[in-house]
């Protein structure tokens, strides 16, 4: 049975095992059989950062929280109980930092992902996956030479788009294989 390709398409063959049914990650991650085994999550481009829509939830949910704080307090004063007073006071200020620091910390982690995006999407475009062999490479050797596995792919990836402090717990004792420059640039960064 031939097989018909598009003129001028070329196929890429994989260097550990030979053969030339290797794809593109991004058609990989998209797969449903590859969301079914985990892969998409083991190739995902970049941490899950909050929306802004969730900082606004959360600023919403945490003052509305501290506004029953304020009432508590307030009916302490009108009800001459100190205790109330003191007690929805301190609730209602402790929840109106933390709601600031929640929102804040998003903010940055958000902040974060959208610097690295175009460094990880760069990254995460070029590279290619072989199902015979389950690693990730690159054709032509750049920006790596060799085979990794999807998670050396994801702490290479994420580490020289700047996530490397993101990285799960799973993917902290990966090593890269020698000669692969981690961090931001490819310059040496110990994750």
């Amino acid at each position: 049975m031939a097989t018909e390709s598009a003129p001028g398409a070329v196929e890429v063959i994989c260097p550990g095992c030979g053969s030339a049914g290797a794809r593109t990650v991004p058609e990989v991650s998209v797969d449903h059989t590859a969301m079914r085994d985990g892969l998409s999550d083991r190739l995902a481009p970049s941490p899950g950062a909050p929306s802004r829509f969730d900082g606004c939830v959360h600023f919403v949910e945490g003052m509305l929280m501290a506004g029953i704080g304020v009432a508590l307090a307030y009916s302490g004063i009108d009800n001459d109980k100190p205790l109330y007073t003191i007690g929805g006071s301190l609730l209602a200020v402790l929840l109106f930092v933390g709601t600031i620091v929640v929102v804040r910390g998003e903010g940055r982690e958000r902040a974060r992902v959208e610097a690295g995006e175009s460094r990880a999407d760069a990254l995460w475009r070029s590279a290619y996956y072989c199902s015979g062999c389950a690693s990730v490479f690159c054709p032509g050797g750049t920006p790596w030479q060799g085979l990794l596995t999807p998670e050396q792919f994801k702490k290479f990836m994420w580490t020289e788009a700047g996530y490397g402090k993101q990285l799960e717990e799973q993917f902290k004792d990966v090593d890269l294989p020698p000669g692969i420059l981690t961090g931001p640039g490819g310059t040496q960064d110990h994750v």
